[in-house]
């Protein structure tokens, strides 16, 4: 069994949807892991996130470009990524009503604050771009 094939029946075994690349270390060396990720990213099994950050991916069928699967989308990968790396994070009062259904209305995209010195990143997903707050 080869590695690539390792990992893509890890990744869909797992009821995560963002990985890292250590998550894979006791599959094969750092060498082909690093190989085996960046033929999933060229497949569309995978979408690279960020420095060592990967998510579950399928083709969208309107434009043929890789798309997150996570069934929240960007902002729940957003989150799921800050949650990982044990990030204390606050989001916008807008968007804490809408996803507790204390509003109707739905922002065009959350805004998250957390301290720099916790993670210090750039996350970019597809167009949505995560960047450590000022």
């Amino acid at each position: 069994m080869t590695s690539v094939y390792s990992i893509l029946s890890k990744i869909k075994r797992s009821r995560r949807y963002v990985f890292e690349r250590k998550d894979f270390n006791g599959i094969a060396s750092y060498d082909q892991v690093g190989r085996a990720l960046r033929q999933l990213v060229e497949n569309a099994d995978l979408m690279k996130l960020g420095y060592g950050l990967y998510t579950k991916a399928r083709l969208n069928s309107l434009t043929g470009k890789p798309m997150p699967t996570h069934p929240g989308g960007s902002d729940a990968l957003m989150r799921e990524i800050l949650k990982m790396k044990g990030v204390d994070f606050e989001m916008d009062s807008l968007s804490i009503q809408s996803l507790s259904g204390e509003s109707n209305q739905i922002p065009s995209s959350v805004h998250y604050l957390w301290d720099p010195k916790q993670f210090n990143r750039k996350l970019v997903v597809g167009n949505r771009v995560l960047n450590c707050p000022s």
